[in-house]
């Protein structure tokens, strides 16, 4: 599915939809240039999980837990250098429990994400402006049949 985006605002809207239907489990690969909306689609999806806490970008800390309706993991591997890194902090035992794991840049550990996760990816649209953006979200697996349309 794609979506084109306007504005920060609306990513965090198309953000909080997916994260208003996840569930307990669900891993969101988010990837894109360096200020096309991770954070922000990431801020939608805490909104949706009715997370009132602020959300900030764990680039330095590798990975932020919130809690609201579901538990959320919130990873940003930008500066991990070797995947082992992720895997020395528990990263299976992260991904592989009851909450909502997003992971941005997650084509940099690609050999450990499972097969069923959503990816997204979030490009900028130059011609149509500044803040436009393609939201190109994939569903992975069968597990995500529950996702039938977001609109």
């Amino acid at each position: 599915m794609n979506f084109i985006v306007d504005s920060v605002q609306s990513t965090v809207e198309l953000g909080s939809k997916l994260g208003s239907i996840v569930k307990p489990g669900d891993i969101i690969c988010l990837n894109g240039e360096l200020g096309t909306g991770k954070t922000h689609f990431t801020k939608g999806i805490a909104k949706g999980l009715e997370i009132t806490d602020p959300i900030t970008s764990p680039t330095f800390t590798i990975v932020n837990e919130y809690t609201g309706r579901l538990k959320l993991y919130h990873f940003d591997v930008y500066r991990v250098n070797d995947p082992d890194e992720i895997e020395a902090i528990g990263f299976d035992e992260y991904i592989f429990s009851d909450a909502v794991t997003i992971i941005e840049w997650s084509n940099y550990i690609e050999e450990l994400i499972p097969k069923e996760h959503i990816s997204v990816k979030i490009e900028k649209i130059l011609e149509k402006g500044t803040d436009f953006r393609k939201i190109s979200m994939e569903y992975c697996g069968n597990r995500y049949d529950y996702i039938k349309e977001l609109k």
